[in-house]
């Protein structure tokens, strides 16, 4: 058996292990605050990461399991890429990443404050591992700020700022819009090098804005505990440095930004 099947088959089984053990034990909270559970698949036309291409010209699909409690969450995600582009080689893994994240949240008035460690299991590179640490505020616009820090194989720090908003367009459907910016600064001149404007590297960490993302989505609440979410996004440079950068990534080294969208459906309980 392929080894990307494998993997896939051991997420499915962790996922399902993880909704029967919150089903299991829901009985017994009944008249305490008890367990949610979020089960999601995303179809999207491109996986892009932080301003990566990390796919070409094929569907992705990324499952998702969340399972929260008072405050802590465990999250096991994944990427399919349904037709991998990786030039040289003959059977590409379609099965390319597996992420699994421990956080806690917690609110204090207006303000929500939220911690994790992230680790990704990625295909044909070095596994990585981050911790991060997001601040935010319920008003308007939302704007939440988040601070990665990879302290594993890919030395580096990535700020993000974001702003959403949401509109009730009927008691079923709701148009969300959101936006981000972000910072980014390596520490390796390997694993992040600046890139000049003719596409080599100059020998330099990268340390400049990096990519911003604007996003749209309409929610529609499909049944009582289903969720059907059409949405479009698109991520481009905040800077020149950042353009020649994602540029250089791109998988045919010619493209600085990227619209992309999909269906993700989403079952909560």
């Amino acid at each position: 058996m392929r080894k990307d099947l494998q993997h896939m088959k051991y997420f499915l089984a962790i996922c399902l292990s993880l909704v029967l053990a919150v089903v299991t034990i829901l009985p017994a909270l009944a008249e305490e605050e008890v367990p949610s559970a979020d089960l999601s698949v995303a179809v999207l036309s491109d996986y892009i990461w932080r301003g990566q291409e990390l796919s070409y010209d094929s569907i992705v699909v990324q499952p998702s399991m969340t399972v929260s409690y008072m405050g802590f969450s465990a999250n096991l995600w994944g990427n399919l890429d349904t037709d991998p582009y990786a030039p040289g080689e003959d059977d590409p893994a379609n099965w390319t990443e597996t992420d699994f994240t421990l956080s806690y949240s917690r609110g204090f008035g207006l303000l929500s404050l939220e911690g994790g460690y992230i680790y990704y299991g990625l295909d044909g590179c070095d596994d990585s591992q981050e911790l991060f640490l997001s601040l935010g505020l319920d008003t308007l616009l939302s704007p939440t700020l988040t601070v990665y820090r990879d302290m594993d194989s890919y030395p580096s720090w990535y700020l993000l700022l974001g702003i959403s908003h949401s509109f009730e367009l009927t008691d079923k459907v709701s148009l969300e819009l959101s936006g981000s910016v972000s910072y980014l600064k390596g520490e390796d001149e390997d694993d992040y090098p600046e890139i000049d404007d003719t596409g080599a590297p100059t020998g330099d960490k990268f340390s400049n804005f990096h990519d911003g993302v604007v996003s749209v989505s309409l929610p529609i609440a499909a049944a009582k505990y289903i969720t059907i979410s059409p949405s479009l996004c698109y991520t481009f440079p905040l800077s020149g440095d950042a353009s020649d950068e994602m540029e250089w990534r791109s998988m045919k080294g010619d493209d600085d930004n990227f619209v992309y969208g999909g269906v993700t459906v989403s079952m909560a309980f």
